[in-house]
């Protein structure tokens, strides 16, 4: 087994999760199987219990484990199924020490950082590195593992320590080391500035760490004066130093590192050159060059929605309207923004409102809700959007006005939504339904099981304490929702859809999970292809995957393109869409 391990220095934030990424990615097309880590230092057991505000929203696997946001980037890249022992934290490691201790396993030793905790980190390198990720049999060929933080915090010590001795016992031209640093361009005298990567690639050695490749953060290519100072000064070979300058989107970084030859230092330092092949990125070359003529390079674009709407050739403008101030409440407070929401939910081709918890900003989902069942604009609700739409279609269309979900009104006395049976209601992490589970079609002839490819089930991801009440299930169908999947028992309901409807749909997993470039979600491409007028195009394929081969030629969009303002779109017009979302900001499609 190879090791190629990423650390960051200076500031967080500089992109070690789609270095790693990236990495990951050349070296799978330079013909070699690939598997990732991310080592998050914090005390949490996984992300599950933590804010999004704070880190981040949380990527749920297959096995369920909620994790990092990266191992999102790590599936999206090389499109592999990680596992929860592929997020490391520092809450696991020492949950998994103090265990052993209790049971004797350290025969009455002192435990201590080092050897006990350094120890456990390389035995969990080594045993999550074996475990196949791609769906073939055996281990990988190399093992990329990120380390989160910045190289000097004290909350990272024991990891640098461990990866130091692993180092040494994997031995030479097994482990490569990039460093991931900042090169700062101050605007008073427009230079690039190295100290500060100096300074980080000082400390980085005297923890008994020596980078062989440094990638270099900045706003434009280094000048090669800058390589070599860099070079001389941190000890690292100037073909060894690569740019990740700012760039459209992130889905061109690979082909910067590939450009710069990144991928041959690499398998330079782990003696892989003569087995590996020269990487093959054409069809990532095309769908960035697609990526870069729909897309303007600001703004959040969250992945399932740029995944669509590029495999549907159309230019995605994301409006963020907070659910709260679509209601009446803001109204009387706040008149001009309330005018505004709604202005922007109305002009919207495509309404998503996506998963959440707690009963701020609700009712402003229903209202968006029910402003896109009445005036047939394409609809997804993920989970909770899922959920409020049930409420909405009861309280309006069944005449229930009371119609609520335990989760916010305990005594409702038509409780649409319910607490599940299995779940806890005094411990919050681990305790929800999580990861991968099966929804049957019981409906056959809907947009969503065309979407799917007609298949007779689907497997998604899911994270969820509330479901729709099986109770009220005839009734709701008997008034026209159609609850289209369901799981194998038949009492879980898992997809909603309007049958009169052109794309009203709700599903009580994350699609978003699965999502990946060339790979659009199902629902999620429905959704687009609706706002764009392409959805009877898209189910003619018969499966999500095929629309990107079968609308692509030559890297190029079909069609006549032409400039348009600030961005580029395709003849026909751009798409608008709308998250309708009671924080305001929102994390979570990943």
């Amino acid at each position: 087994m190879k090791y190629v391990l990423v650390t960051g220095g200076v500031v967080s934030g500089l992109g070690k999760g789609v270095t790693a990424s990236s990495i990951g990615l050349l070296l799978k097309e330079c013909g070699l199987r690939v598997t990732s880590i991310k080592i998050d230092p914090y005390l949490n057991m996984d992300a599950g219990t933590m804010s999004p505000f704070e880190h981040g929203e949380v990527f749920v696997l297959d096995d369920g484990g909620e994790v990092d946001l990266d191992l999102g980037n790590y599936e999206r890249f090389l499109d592999i199924k990680l596992t929860r022992d592929n997020n490391i934290t520092t809450g696991k490691i020492y949950q998994s020490v103090i265990d052993k201790e209790r049971k004797g396993d350290y025969l009455g030793k002192t435990v201590q950082v080092v050897p006990h905790i350094t120890d456990a980190i390389q035995e969990w390198i080594e045993r999550v590195a074996m475990i196949p990720v791609d769906g073939k049999e055996g281990p990988a060929d190399v093992c990329v593992i990120e380390l989160g933080g910045t190289i000097g915090d004290i909350e990272s010590m024991p990891f640098i320590e461990a990866l130091g001795q692993f180092s040494y016992r994997v031995g030479p031209g097994n482990f490569c080391l990039i460093h991931v640093s900042l090169v700062p361009v101050l605007n008073v005298v427009g230079e690039q500035k190295t100290k500060p990567t100096q300074h980080s690639v000082k400390l980085l050695r005297g923890l008994g760490l020596t980078p062989d490749l440094l990638a270099c953060r900045s706003t434009k290519a280094l000048e090669e004066n800058v390589k070599a100072k860099l070079s001389q000064f941190c000890h690292v070979a100037a073909e060894n130093i690569v740019t990740l300058y700012d760039v459209p989107n992130i889905w061109h970084v690979p082909l910067l590192l590939r450009d710069q030859k990144a991928h041959e230092a690499i398998l330079k330092g782990l003696n892989l050159l003569g087995v590996a092949r020269k990487p093959d990125l054409d069809e990532w070359t095309s769908r960035t060059r697609v990526c870069d003529m729909l897309h303007d390079p600001v703004g959040v674009k969250p992945p399932a929605l740029l995944h669509a709407s590029v495999a549907c050739r159309r230019k995605l403008i994301v409006e963020w309207i907070a659910a709260a101030d679509l209601e009446d409440a803001t109204a009387e407070e706040a008149p001009d923004v309330y005018k505004a929401a709604w202005n922007l939910l109305k002009s919207a081709d495509g309404v998503l409102v996506p998963g959440g918890f707690g009963d701020r900003g609700v009712q402003g989902k229903i209202l968006a809700a029910k402003y896109a069942r009445e005036n047939k604009v394409p609809f997804l609700g993920i989970c909770l959007g899922m959920q409020i739409a049930v409420i909405e279609f009861a309280r309006s269309v069944l005449g229930l006005s009371n119609a609520n979900s335990t989760e916010f009104d305990t005594k409702t006395s038509n409780p649409c939504v319910i607490f599940m049976p299995e779940g806890s209601k005094t411990h919050m992490g681990g305790t929800m339904r999580r990861g991968s589970r099966r929804t049957y079609f019981k409906v056959t002839d809907c947009n969503s099981a065309k979407l799917y490819g007609n298949a007779r089930f689907v497997d998604e991801r899911h994270r969820h304490r509330y479901e729709v009440n099986p109770d009220m299930v005839s009734q709701l169908e008997s008034a026209g929702l159609s609850f289209v999947g369901r799981d194998e028992s038949g009492q879980r309901m898992e997809i909603i859809e309007l049958p009169n409807h052109p794309y009203f749909v709700g599903v009580q997993f994350h699609p978003e999970f699965k999502s990946r470039p060339g790979k659009p979600s199902a629902v999620f491409l429905g959704l687009i292809a609706a706002a764009c007028g392409q959805l009877d195009t898209v189910l003619k394929y018969g499966h999500a995957s095929k629309v990107l081969t079968n609308g692509l030629s030559n890297g190029k969009p079909k069609g006549k393109v032409h400039q348009n303002g600030n961005g580029i779109k395709l003849s026909n017009g751009s798409l608008n869409g709308v998250y309708s979302n009671g924080n305001g900001v929102h994390n979570s499609v990943q």
